[in-house]
Order: C-alpha cells, then structure tokens, then sequence
C-alpha cells in the first residue's frame, strides 16, 4: 500500500512531467485547429481515489472512461495530453477520421462550461433516440 506522502509526490512528478504538453491535435488534412470537432475529456466526479474520467465527443457520443485516483492524472489517461494514449486515439480517429483536437475540463469548471454542455445535451439526445427505437427486450 502506498503512503500518502508516496502518492504526493508521485503525483506531483507526473505534473512536473507533463506541464509542458499541450492537448493533443489530430489533423490529417491540415483542416484550421479551431474548426476542427472537440473531443472533451473531463472529470465527472467521484470520492476520494475513485474519480471518474469520462471521453464526450461534441455530437454528444461517448468515447470511454477510466477510474482515476486524482484529477491530475486524467488528462494524460484518457489521452487528451499530446503523446498519451495512442490506443485511445485509434477509437478516436474512427469516430472523427478527418481529425480532432482534445479539450480536458475540470469538475469545477464541467457545469458552467457552456461547450462540454451541449455535448451533454446532444449525448441525452441520442440516448432518447436510441430508446424510442431499440426493440424491447422479450422474455420467453
């Protein structure tokens, strides 16, 4: 079991190693940055060593999660830091093949920001259309 003074610093040497990465920028066709889709990854809560890590695309379609044992360690877990997680970035290039760049969003900052809530909107969205025609589930 690690040490809480163990954690500390292991966490702050992982900040140290990452404070000069920029979000990452996936852009095949050399499409202008800024008009490129938003894939957003942000904390969506949690207790203590158990956060959850959540991946939105801006059309509102789930990209995946993680459990993270801070806030600090999300970015670079999802893959929103450039050079992290290229397996990640495999699902992410299938869903936006003419490229993307990566936003992460703090919980502080999740529910006034006004981007990441539309996504959420357009995710309630789809989950309602997939309701209205998926085929009930039969018991025999």
């Amino acid at each position: 079991m690690t040490t809480p003074e163990a954690e500390e610093q292991y966490l702050a040497e992982h900040l140290a190693a990452c404070r000069d990465k920029r979000w990452a920028v996936v852009n095949p066709n050399s499409i202008p940055e800024e008009d490129l889709p938003v894939i957003y990854g942000f904390n969506n809560g949690g207790s203590s060593r158990w956060y959850s890590a959540v991946l939105l695309a801006e059309d509102g379609t789930g990209l995946g999660g993680h459990c993270c044992s801070h806030e600090g360690y999300m970015p670079s877990d999802l893959g929103v830091l450039e050079g992290t997680r290229p397996d990640r970035h495999e699902t992410f290039l299938k869903h936006y093949p003419d490229g993307y760049r990566m936003e992460f969003v703090s919980y502080k900052d999740a529910k006034s920001h006004e981007k990441l809530n539309l996504a959420f909107k357009r995710n309630q969205e789809l989950a309602e259309q997939a309701a209205k025609t998926s085929e009930p589930i039969k018991e025999n």
